[in-house]
This record gives C-alpha cells, sequence and structure tokens, in this order.
C-alpha cells in the first residue's frame, strides 16, 4: 500500500492506511478491539486508540501511566515522531 506524503494530515488518510502506517511503526492490532493497537518501544508501551475525533495513546511504563491525543488534523509526520519519541 502506498501512504499519502507524511506531511498530509491523518484525517486526509483512509482507515486502512492509518492501519497500515500504524503497522509500519512497529503497533501490533489488538485482538479484542481492531481500535485498539499496542506499541512497545524500549522504554514504555503504549495502548493506541483510534477514536472518532482523535488519535489516543496511553503510555504504560514503570513508573506511571500517561495519555495523549494528537487529532486528525495534524500531519502523520508530526504524529508519528511524537508517538516515537514515547511518553
Amino acid at each position: 500500500m502506498k501512504l499519502p506524503s507524511e506531511s498530509t494530515p491523518l484525517n486526509q488518510h483512509s482507515l486502512e492506511a492509518i492501519e497500515f502506517w500504524l503497522k509500519t511503526i512497529g503497533a501490533s492490532q489488538s485482538s479484542n478491539n481492531p481500535c485498539q493497537w499496542i506499541l512497545s518501544l524500549s522504554e514504555a508501551s503504549g495502548h493506541i486508540e483510534i477514536c472518532p475525533d482523535e488519535l489516543m495513546i496511553i503510555w504504560h511504563n514503570e513508573r506511571k501511566e500517561t495519555k495523549f491525543s494528537f487529532p486528525y488534523g495534524l500531519s502523520r509526520q508530526d504524529i508519528e515522531d511524537a508517538l516515537l519519541q514515547g511518553p
């Protein structure tokens, strides 16, 4: 699958493209809920949820839980950079 330009806002991606993109950054889809994804980095793991108005991630590490949300109007690259930076 060919994704739109990385500067394209996420709201201009199809659901199929968003799911493909999440796979390319290393996330795996939850078997319990197709709107939830798991992203594991060396220092934390996060649960990504594809919500109607935003992409949300809840990071879990040994110290705390941190929640971030990203409006779909942000570019895919901006969201990817934030996600891969971790909590």
